[in-house]
């Protein structure tokens, strides 16, 4: 079997691309400062901000191709703390990028949707990016040295994802579920649209954005929908209480970094090569027991 080396591994998308990869690749994924077993991967410990550790790495494992997922992924922290976010998110990006060509080995980088202000959905690929945060700042300066450095890569800009997770990270619905099944109230905003989808349905699309894509490429799901009408379909689906689902709007709730209010990703282009995400209530059924 082909080795893929999956950077992020113990992240929510990283663990759900090891599992999904396991069927046809021998995968091999990073961590840095939470340990994560997989049965059959391997899992390195691997400072990716570390320029010698990173060439080191691709020189032991020797990848048939790679999946570079890790990432500060936390808007409000890349507010707050922009250069140890510029390190992983920016900097590691066009090393790994440098290093894939240097190889001609296929890579896919997940970006983000938040490269969009929000302001004119539903995206394309072709779209101007226009980030309100430092976080969509930096991918947006990572998809730019990835390609840069390497055409050929599959930049896959990424929508707000789901599903079960591993004991280091987690998706946006985990504190959702520990609220409802706690009954406390929980407070959601009508005013922030995303088009997402499951991990498994995202990890689907960036195996197949790693063979048949070069360039930039939207894993979108086929919904465009509010946390809050999300939330509450969730709660119906998972036989949650949902009387304690309350509507909120972005600004009644302090945030370092500001939102895109609709960031919605048209994601045709990745229809058209197969990536076939399920209806949200189809995907919420999947996860019943789960999560």
């Amino acid at each position: 079997m082909k080795k893929l080396l999956v950077t992020g591994a113990s992240g929510f998308l990283g663990w759900n691309l090891c599992r999904a990869a396991l069927a046809n690749w021998q995968v091999y994924g990073t961590y840095w400062r939470q340990p994560i077993a997989l049965p059959d991967a391997t899992l390195l410990k691997v400072d990716l901000t570390n320029a010698q550790d990173l060439m080191h790495l691709f020189d032991t494992v020797r990848p048939d191709a790679v999946a570079h997922l890790a990432a500060q992924s936390s808007p409000n922290v890349c507010q707050t703390q922009p250069e140890d976010a510029y390190r992983v998110n920016v900097a590691a990006t066009s090393l790994i990028a440098e290093l894939c060509a240097d190889r001609a080995v296929p890579l896919a980088f997940t970006s983000t949707d938040l490269v969009f202000d929000g302001l004119n959905p539903p995206y394309r690929e072709r779209d101007p990016v226009s980030p309100i945060n430092r976080y969509g700042e930096q991918k947006a300066l990572a998809e730019g040295a990835v390609l840069s450095h390497y055409p050929n890569a599959a930049v896959c800009r990424m929508p707000l994802m789901f599903g079960a997770a591993p004991p280091t990270a987690s998706s946006f619905i985990q504190p959702w579920l520990q609220t409802l099944r706690s009954s406390g109230s929980l407070a959601l905003f009508i005013d922030e649209f995303r088009t997402p989808v499951s991990a498994t349905t995202a990890a689907q699309g960036i195996l197949l954005a790693l063979q048949q894509v070069h360039g930039r490429i939207h894993l979108g799901g086929k919904e465009s929908i509010s946390r809050y009408e999300f939330g509450r379909l969730m709660a119906e689906v998972l036989e949650l209480p949902s009387d304690t689902v309350s509507a909120c709007r972005q600004q009644d709730v302090p945030m370092a970094a500001p939102r895109s209010p609709n960031a919605s990703l048209d994601s045709s282009l990745a229809f058209g090569l197969g990536y076939a995400p399920r209806s949200l209530r189809e995907e919420l059924e999947a996860l019943k027991g789960c999560v």
